[in-house]
């Protein structure tokens, strides 16, 4: 019992100063005292860390080398190209711009995860927006659900991918192919509903401040990832590590980066974020501790068998609401073990319910939280009501309708 207390006690602390971020003082600070604790108190134990350590340390190694990527792409000027190129396309018209900002934020959250969506093109949104005249609200709230949302694809594209993509078998194509349906699925879902919810914000008069700029694309940053991305399949296809693809693609910026000037080794290092690679690691390790002493007996009871289309539904809405009460990064590491024993389809359903589900509140992933704390610094206050109204009209249709699209792609190209 006391260790069953202790393990929960140190995973509600570690999330809650994720969310609060007292002093504003990286995550990890309380994450590994919290998994030293877990281990002192005898909740886990120096097998289980080893594990855990085994099991995320790819996971950790590719994260930190898409970080980098990004981070390189953003200073070739790939997010100045995508704002001036959806100030064009727009042309005076807000709806336009949100097809816009749909289309990009789809692209660069499943090739450059959700981070880059978040943290680079979310403040490029917010300039484009200003330099068109145009009320802000549905476009920065696009890119906050899309880099949810639109994660499904890749298993690149979050961190919750790569943590279901080793344990479901799949290669890095056949998992493609069989999110292709749900990611589009989803994302139309999406559409839909914003269209509908912002139809006023969209209908009003854009007055551009300044005229748009010519576009000036980076081609050599976007070969290099479109380069990364066939690395990805055939080092999957090769049994070769998809983070070595990803390390490949973030030396090649660098070197050239460096050659250039345009950055130094210790920006690329604070790029690739440690502090939040440490936080992802303490973090497995206070889940294993909590699933360890009860929660994955619990789950195991709640979480639905199979790979039937009921089976499916089941699986991801119990993923979304555990994402919603604990986080989606700890909900896919109590889950996905769980659900492999059905096989890949429910572990991709676990991905549909923690990825789509944190829609629904502010805590239910780290992105969200960040594109919150984004919002707030470009003096746009982010209403609990408005959020959670939207959420509730997109995460509940968007789920069921990925869901029952990814039984399909599983009926016509099974697993």
């Amino acid at each position: 019992m006391l260790v069953t207390s202790v393990s929960v006690l140190a995973l509600a602390v570690v999330l809650i100063c994720a969310v609060v971020r007292p002093y504003r003082l990286p995550e990890a600070v309380f994450a590994v005292p919290a998994a030293g604790a877990v281990l002192a108190l005898g909740a886990t134990t120096t097998e289980a860390v080893r594990e855990e350590a085994e099991r995320l340390g790819p996971v950790i190694g590719f994260l930190a080398a898409v970080l980098v990527l990004a981070k390189l792409c953003d200073d070739e000027g790939l997010f100045h190209a995508c704002g001036t190129w959806m100030a064009r396309w727009a042309r005076r018209r807000p709806q336009r711009l949100l097809g816009a900002v749909f289309a990009l934020a789809s692209l660069i959250t499943a090739v450059l995860s959700l981070d880059a969506t978040v943290v680079l093109l979310t403040p490029v949104v917010f300039a484009t927006a200003t330099r068109m005249g145009a009320r802000p609200g549905p476009h920065v709230y696009a890119s906050a659900h899309l880099s949810n949302t639109a994660s499904l694809l890749l298993p690149v594209s979050n961190l919750t991918n790569l943590l279901a993509f080793t344990a479901s078998g799949l290669g890095f194509t056949r998992f493609a192919l069989l999110m292709l349906l749900p990611w589009l699925v989803a994302i139309a879902v999406e559409y839909g509903v914003f269209r509908r919810f912002f139809a006023r914000d969209l209908a009003a008069t854009a007055t551009p401040t300044v005229p748009p700029e010519p576009v000036e694309v980076p081609l050599f940053a976007l070969l290099t990832v479109a380069a990364t991305l066939g690395g990805f399949a055939l080092a999957s296809a090769t049994g070769v590590d998809p983070a070595w693809a990803a390390a490949a693609g973030a030396a090649t910026l660098a070197v050239r980066a460096l050659a250039r000037r345009r950055t130094t080794p210790r920006a690329l290092v604070r790029s690739a974020s440690v502090p939040f690679l440490a936080f992802v690691l303490a973090l497995g390790i206070v889940v294993r501790a909590v699933v360890d002493n009860g929660l994955g007996t619990v789950l195991a009871h709640v979480l639905p068998d199979g790979t039937s289309l009921p089976a499916l539904l089941g699986i991801a809405a119990v993923a979304a609401i555990l994402a919603n009460l604990i986080n989606n990064l700890p909900a896919t590491l109590a889950l996905v073990p769980l659900a492999a024993a059905s096989g890949p389809g429910a572990v991709l359903a676990v991905l549909l319910g923690v990825n789509i589900g944190p829609n629904l509140t502010y805590a239910g992933s780290l992105a969200t939280l960040l594109w919150r704390r984004i919002a707030h610094e470009h003096e746009h206050p982010v209403a609990l009501g408005e959020f959670t109204r939207l959420g509730l009209l997109t995460v509940p249709a968007t789920l069921i309708a990925s869901t029952v699209a990814l039984w399909g792609s599983l009926q016509l190209l099974g697993v």
